[in-house]
């Protein structure tokens, strides 16, 4: 072997070798920059409309029958408190944990229980929702925004003096 085949050898490797690592880069970026679906799963369950005129939602839970670890910060009680300011709202929207694959409808559902108590997902997006529906905005819009993945940046302990 002549010391230019050797070379050659050596680079034609390392150029294959940073080809094999950009693709793989690629294609894990683009995964984590894709929305908020889970592959092959689709938006989580939600309702594309208010209720129907007449139709009671199931209550969501008042702060007093949160105990324990579902009472142990403000921010899980306090959150309970403005769910139950917009119950229309929240029937609206997709809950990104999928806790539609236990028999939730709507982000709603995470509060008609202690679910949402004990869920990250439930609080950032029931504060983003009361935040953004404070804001003016309609529960379409919101969805919207919960479906690109802002609620994510959404502090729970921040968001507990919110009113």
């Amino acid at each position: 072997m002549t010391p230019t085949r050797g070379l050659q050898g050596t680079f034609a490797h390392r150029a294959l070798t940073l080809a094999l690592l950009l693709l793989v880069t690629l294609t894990m970026t683009s995964l984590w920059a894709a929305p908020q679906e889970e592959e092959g799963i689709g938006i989580p369950a939600y309702n594309a409309g208010p209720p129907p005129k007449g139709t009671k939602l199931p209550p969501i839970l008042t702060k007093d029958q949160l105990w324990g670890t579902d009472a142990r910060y403000s921010y899980q009680t306090h959150a309970y408190e403005l769910a139950s300011r917009i119950p229309a709202v929240l029937h609206q929207q997709p809950c990104y944990c999928y806790c539609d694959r236990v028999g939730h409808n709507s982000l709603h559902s995470c509060f008609e229980n202690t679910h949402g108590a004990r869920c990250a997902t439930c609080l950032k997006e029931l504060y983003y929702s009361y935040q953004q529906h404070q804001a003016g905005k309609t529960a379409t819009q919101i969805r919207a925004g919960i479906i690109k993945g802002e609620w994510k940046q959404i502090d729970v302990e921040a968001a507990a003096a919110i009113n």
